[in-house]
């Protein structure tokens, strides 16, 4: 299995939540000496190990991560950081004559990791604290419907209860003068942050929904059991805003909510399972359409492949292009 000479510069392995993506990538890694790097934007943050599912001790011990962890709750983060740091770990990696190997659900990370990012000029903060006053007093479905104005193409893309992207949107309207679409359109055309170059084996995981469902369902009670109260206590002690990208992390609301009295730890479980199967369903849904219904060549794999059938991995890895 372990061929030096038929490798590509990187894997990459994206998938569901639950789907079984950490487990594979540590097998990857021991069978060709590679090195993990995050791609899931939750896992960044220090303070939520369990209720990130991020790898154990015993296995960052085992290989080397990069990328996990590494950064507060109360720290300001994106995607733009996150493929700077990227990009210095693959240069650390391969120093070290390691395989770099990207695994995560955040499909954003990886299309800007693959095609480059655009170099939008930062938003200065009055203009994020005034659009943060328009949306508490005019709500979110003022400011989506608003886009169709400024931005209709991303008006068409973002769903309308994605709270972040939909401000994202304003503020860099506000800011520049143009729709965040035209600064994507334009990365397109030529990336200011150039895309990861060299060959890639790209491994989506996309499992059978039922045996994906019972995964989410079993992951919250492992959580519960691991201490997820505590990293919920913690949480909840940094007083950060609800919209905070690291409040939205699965099941902390629902935690949040038995914390303050608002709900049991019964409701609150059941509550946790059902948005960690919606957030599941929405990410197969967006991988279908970002990834396998485009020109880019992504692998897929069912659970039976990547559990029963590893050689089908194995090969795919190797083979020549």
């Amino acid at each position: 299995m372990n061929n030096t000479q038929s490798l590509p510069r990187a894997l990459l392995i994206a998938g569901p939540t639950a789907s079984g993506k950490s487990r594979l990538a540590l097998q990857l890694a021991q069978a060709y000496k590679g090195s993990i790097i995050n791609a899931d934007s939750m896992q960044v943050y220090a303070e939520m190990r369990i209720l990130t599912a991020r790898p154990s001790k015993s296995e960052t011990d085992t290989v080397p991560h990069y990328l996990y962890g590494h950064i507060s709750a109360t720290q300001t983060y994106n995607v733009a950081i996150w493929v700077k740091q990227a990009m210095v770990a693959i240069e650390e990696i391969e120093a070290g004559g390691r395989l770099p190997i990207f695994v995560g659900g955040t499909g954003l990370y990886f299309r800007a990791l693959l095609e480059g990012l655009a170099d939008i000029p930062d938003i200065p903060p009055a203009i994020r604290a005034a659009m943060r006053k328009r949306l508490a007093a005019e709500g979110l479905a003022s400011l989506y419907e608003g886009l169709q104005e400024i931005d209709p193409t991303a008006h068409q893309r973002l769903a309308a209860n994605d709270t972040q992207r939909i401000l994202r949107a304003w503020e860099v309207y506000q800011a520049t003068a143009r729709p965040l679409s035209d600064w994507q359109k334009e990365a397109q055309k030529k990336p200011p942050m150039p895309p990861f170059t060299g060959t890639t084996r790209r491994l989506l995981l996309m499992p059978d929904r039922e045996w994906l469902y019972a995964r989410c369902n079993q992951r919250f009670v492992d959580m519960l059991a691991a201490g997820a109260m505590a990293e919920a206590q913690k949480m909840a002690a940094m007083r950060l805003p609800a919209d905070a990208p690291p409040m939205k992390a699965l099941g902390l609301p629902a935690l949040l909510a038995v914390l303050d009295g608002t709900e049991t730890l019964e409701n609150a479980q059941s509550l946790a399972q059902q948005q960690t199967r919606n957030y599941a369903k929405r990410q197969m849904t967006w991988f279908r359409n970002q990834i396998l219904n485009q020109k880019i060549t992504w692998k897929a794999f069912n659970m039976k492949d990547y559990y029963k059938n590893q050689q089908k991995i194995f090969s795919y890895i190797t083979k020549k292009t």
